[in-house]
């Protein structure tokens, strides 16, 4: 039986854990999105870390229709933050290829773009950069590689979306928050509409083995593995020398 309280508590250790070891006195930096995820790896910082030591970034690119949530997010928890719009960066890069880049590389490369200004934004406050993935979204590679597939440490990557919801409920998160329908920011679909099945479908097959539909099995199996790399080390040839 999944205890969200008592999962909060380890986590909130972990993150001090980490920050002992990996950078004694740094902030935490969250690319803040207004959804659930980004929500509550922020609300987890501030209760590990103190507010004055947790940094929001808003990255929208050109207009973004659910920023106020976002804004909504930070004053919540207090924290200070800081709004870079990326759209200027996202179109110099398309416009200085020389040929027409595919569907998907103009998908992946705003999420590349605003992890590179996370880092930025970390390395000139002394900081350490949050990963806001799940456990549901990594399982079937749904995350950009060396987009908001990267960061310093991941509070959340081994909880399902249902798991997150209950501990984003302990952590006294505005309902609208934890209960968003969750939108990629990328071409303006739900999560659930880019992958074909619920996030309640996945999150059961993940945890009990269970799932009715073998063609939405079929598919998530096929997802997980095809992504699995997205969850290793890059490879390295070893010479023998």
């Amino acid at each position: 039986m999944f205890d969200p309280v008592r999962v909060k508590d380890e986590c909130v250790r972990w993150i001090r854990d980490f920050f002992e070891e990996n950078g004694k006195g740094c902030n935490a930096v969250v690319g803040i999105s207004g959804g659930k995820d980004s929500s509550i790896v922020a609300a987890l910082c501030v209760e590990a870390l103190g507010k004055n030591r947790v940094i929001g970034v808003l990255m929208p690119n050109g207009e973004q229709a659910d920023i106020d949530m976002a804004k909504l997010l930070v004053e919540h928890l207090g924290i200070r933050h800081y709004i870079v719009n990326i759209k200027d960066a996202v179109d110099g890069v398309i416009k200085n290829i020389p040929f027409e880049l595919q569907q998907q590389s103009l998908i992946n490369l705003p999420p590349r773009i605003r992890m590179a200004t996370l880092y930025a934004v970390s390395q000139s406050n002394n900081g350490r950069v949050a990963n806001t993935c799940n456990l549901s979204e990594d399982w079937v590679g749904y995350s950009t590689r060396y987009g908001d597939a990267a960061g310093d440490f991941s509070p959340c990557s081994h909880l399902t979306v249902r798991e997150m919801k209950q501990i984003g409920a302990v952590l006294g998160l505005p309902d609208v928050l934890v209960h968003k329908v969750p939108i990629d920011g990328l071409c303006g679909k739900t999560d659930e509409e880019n992958l074909g099945f619920t996030y309640a479908e996945l999150d059961r097959y993940i945890r009990e083995g269970v799932i009715e539909d073998e063609e939405k099995k079929k598919k998530i199996d096929r997802m997980h593995k095809n992504n699995l790399f997205k969850l290793k080390m890059m490879p390295s040839f070893e010479p023998e020398l």
